[in-house]
């Protein structure tokens, strides 16, 4: 049972719903949306939502970047998805809204404007504060149920995520009730041997997943890749060369080396590093067992010894949750280790990829399809497993306690 309400908890018939999701997604200098993954996302929510009026509240990227814009493409592009018109609003809360919610039909589907063109939704403030700016106190006149469906959002305390709750019926759409529902199920009721592979250049993140995932039991093994290798085996003394190890230090993790070197120790046996890794030599793949290292190029992939003692697991593995990319796998030569460990992954009773990098490499080869959940959240995905608390997640389970006692 999900720790809050849901669509199915809700009496959505006739009413108007405010739904915020995440459509930030990547621009083309034309203004053109070039991948619709989290769109499509939605759709099953805006489905369930038939019956009402439906009020999309979404941003696109942040002040100052380049792709900084409306949301009138993605009024267009939603439309094509969901086979019906979602008619776009150039405001945010003011006299326009009003006026379409007002002229909305039973099925009507609107899409307000970049809610971060309102300087309240970045406002650093207590969640008090925030149910009295503006965009909370407006839309919630207009409004009589709320929905948070943008899990890829919930790691961030900002207005449109944590104030509503407090100022409207809430609960969770279909994307958010199912990404709580897969991680958490992958961290506490999934089947083992549960086998978790990071990698990615994120390294901070994923090794803060491996000290959480191991120190409660929720994985029986970590196997590392990307640059989290390269970190783990320089701390259990290999010498990986300079250009990796400048790398690791010029990327902030310097001081990660210690930190991993507890956890070899603390976790013996339970931290897989790899056998082999691939060097580019000048664009060439350079297949290298650990022994001969170090070496004068960097390190850009897990080698074929790794590929294939890591596949064994994943395929063998009751549960499998990956995050990150085994290698440079931007670079063909160098995306060998995702690919082959991706296809694995895909043999596994179980499996879970993260967001990002990993989830656009399940796609370029086709093999999301074969996937249990691909989470839409980066950042949220892995602060999840990590154990933290998102803020998106706790103000809807506040939400759900707040209303049981009234």
């Amino acid at each position: 049972m999900p720790p809050f309400l849901t669509i199915d908890d809700l009496d959505t018939h006739g009413r108007v719903v405010l739904v915020r999701v995440d459509l930030n997604s990547p621009i083309g200098p034309n203004g053109e949306i070039l991948d619709d993954v989290r769109f499509r996302g939605h759709v099953p929510t805006i489905a369930a939502l038939e019956d009402a009026k439906t009020v999309l509240l979404a941003h696109q990227s942040r002040p100052g970047k380049r792709d900084f814009t409306t949301m009138e493409r993605h009024a267009e592009k939603l439309s094509s998805l969901i086979g019906k018109d979602v008619t776009y609003v150039d405001d945010i809360y003011g006299r326009n809204v009003g006026q379409s919610v007002k002229e909305m039909a039973i099925g009507d589907v609107v899409l307000l404007e970049n809610v971060r063109f309102s300087s309240e939704e970045m406002l650093k403030a207590p969640v008090e504060d925030l149910t009295k700016t503006h965009l909370v106190t407006q839309l919630s006149l207009l409004c009589d149920l709320y929905l948070n469906d943008a899990f890829g959002t919930a790691h961030r305390a900002q207005t449109s995520i944590v104030a509503f709750p407090r100022a409207l019926t809430s609960g969770a759409g279909k994307l958010m009730e199912r990404e709580v529902d897969m991680l958490t199920k992958a961290l506490t009721t999934s089947q083992r041997p549960r086998l978790f592979m990071l990698g990615g250049t994120k390294a901070d993140d994923s090794i803060k997943v491996i000290e959480h995932v191991l120190s409660k039991g929720s994985a029986d093994k970590v196997l590392v890749t990307g640059l989290v290798a390269n970190i783990f085996l320089a701390a259990s003394g290999v010498d990986i060369g300079p250009p990796s190890l400048d790398y690791i230090k010029s990327s902030g993790y310097g001081n990660y080396l210690e930190i991993c070197k507890r956890l070899l120790d603390k976790f013996d046996g339970k931290i897989v590093p790899p056998l082999d890794v691939a060097l580019n030599d000048n664009g060439k793949r350079l297949e290298t067992p650990i022994s001969a290292l170090p070496k004068a190029y960097p390190i850009d992939d897990i080698g074929i010894e790794t590929i294939v003692a890591y596949s064994a697991e994943l395929k063998a593995a009751g549960t499998v949750v990956i995050n990150g990319p085994a290698g440079v796998f931007e670079l063909k030569p160098f995306a060998l280790g995702t690919t082959e460990t991706l296809k694995a992954a895909a043999q596994a009773k179980f499996s879970i990829l993260g967001g990002g990098h990993i989830a656009a490499a399940a796609r370029n080869i086709g093999i999301d399809k074969h996937i249990t959940h691909v989470s839409t959240g980066g950042k949220a995905c892995i602060d999840f497993l990590a154990g933290d608390i998102l803020p998106g997640v706790q103000a809807l389970i506040d939400a759900k306690d707040f209303q049981e006692t009234c």
